[in-house]
């Protein structure tokens, strides 16, 4: 609990406090884990995750900058993390680094709102990422979205078929995305 905490918390909690909250059930030997933990894992607590780029993303800040209608805009950054958490819970995309997948949530996404595959070159100068790139990973995407609704793992399709997710997860996925074109 210390160590979530001074990764996550700005101020960090004293000890003693968490001596004082367990009843005296622990003691300094907190401490002494807490050292053995963090040399442990060498002071690597977190990779960067897809949320994170999508979160820190310059093509949905330009995004933000190229959509004047607020409601669209809305729409199409609930549906781009209704498609990346999607992902989460899938095999299959770990084979792809957290950066392209962003990216391909935000390429399914356009595709997907506006009807028709929208990758323009300052998409790809922002991303580093090609059309042909974001393919063989998108076609998955548009897979997982038409099968969120059934199955056992519904959670991300029940979290984004509400009002306050714009109710992304009833948008219809863009089936023409998976036909192999390169």
């Amino acid at each position: 609990m210390l160590l979530a905490c001074k990764y996550e918390e700005v101020s960090v909690p004293v000890v003693e406090d968490f001596i004082v909250i367990s009843d005296k059930a622990y003691s300094r030997k907190v401490l002494e884990m807490e050292k053995l933990m963090i040399n442990t894992l060498q002071f690597n607590l977190s990779i960067p995750t897809p949320y994170v780029f999508m979160i820190f993303s310059k093509l949905l800040k330009l995004t933000r900058r190229c959509v004047y209608d607020i409601n669209k805009l809305y729409q199409l950054e609930q549906l781009s993390f209704f498609i990346i958490e999607l992902c989460l819970i899938e095999y299959e995309t770990l084979k792809f680094p957290p950066s392209l997948l962003a990216a391909v949530a935000i390429y399914t996404a356009q595709c997907t709102h506006y009807g028709f595959e929208q990758w323009s070159t300052t998409c790809e100068w922002h991303t580093s990422y090609s059309e042909e790139q974001l393919q063989e990973c998108s076609r998955l995407m548009v897979n997982f979205h038409q099968s969120a609704g059934s199955g056992k793992l519904t959670g991300v399709h029940r979290k984004y078929g509400t009002s306050k997710h714009g109710y992304a997860a009833k948008t219809d996925p863009a089936n023409f995305l998976l036909e192999a074109r390169y």
